[in-house]
């Protein structure tokens, strides 16, 4: 109740960024929609604010390139659930200042978030090591290697993970796995790891996107 008492609410963004001292963009993963807004706010904010974005695969430097605050700008990479998982990547970039990065870290820790520092660079930490992953155990299965439940089993218990790749990648979401790597693929088409494998593009095809659809590589 004290909590819910402090925080008030508005649908118009513009309209209270000038009483602000941190912005956390956390809206849709396209970055024309978040350069539309990031310009709006920076001609509205005052310069000492902060702006920060969530996004969890497009890059920070190119978010924050229509603002006049690239000291000021940085990633605050949350994850889901938010209240229960307790790590924050912030990211910086080539500009972000040492004064940031600091009053980033700090509000984190306030959060009561382990954090996490790393360069501008896709997928940060977590997700650039992770996605890989799960594309490579489809890429697994693509090729008769195993089956989903023997791959996801051999990771579980050989390699101490608590949900194998195929059942992770149902969890997160088959479109939020394919729209990361299409991104990372399109960006950076040399790059083998960030290949999309085709039968995530056809499940993703035919509406069969996870745990959240009843359908992915498993049925739930």
């Amino acid at each position: 109740e004290n909590t819910m008492g402090a925080i008030s609410t508005a649908t118009d963004a513009c309209s209270v960024v000038k009483d602000t001292d941190l912005v956390i963009e956390a809206i849709v993963e396209n970055m024309g929609v978040k350069h539309k807004l990031f310009k709006e706010l920076d001609s509205i904010a005052p310069q000492n604010v902060i702006f920060t974005s969530n996004t969890s695969s497009l890059s920070i430097t190119e978010i924050a390139e229509v603002t006049s605050r690239k000291d000021r700008f940085g990633g605050l990479h949350f994850f889901n659930p938010v209240p229960v998982m307790k790590l924050l990547e912030i990211v910086k970039t080539a500009d972000t200042s040492a004064e940031t990065l600091s009053a980033l870290t700090a509000f984190g820790k306030k959060l009561g978030k382990v954090t996490v520092e790393c360069s501008d660079t896709p997928g940060f930490i977590v997700n650039r090591l992770l996605v890989p992953n799960l594309a490579e155990a489809i890429k697994m299965l693509e090729r008769g290697v195993a089956s989903a439940e023997d791959i996801d089993t051999a990771m579980r218990l050989g390699a101490g993970h608590p949900m194998g790749p195929l059942q992770l990648a149902d969890y997160v979401g088959l479109d939020t796995c394919c729209f990361i790597l299409e991104g990372w693929s399109e960006k950076y088409p040399d790059v083998e790891l960030f290949k999309t494998p085709e039968s995530l593009k056809q499940l993703v095809s035919e509406g069969k996107l996870g745990n959240k659809t009843g359908e992915g590589f498993y049925k739930h």
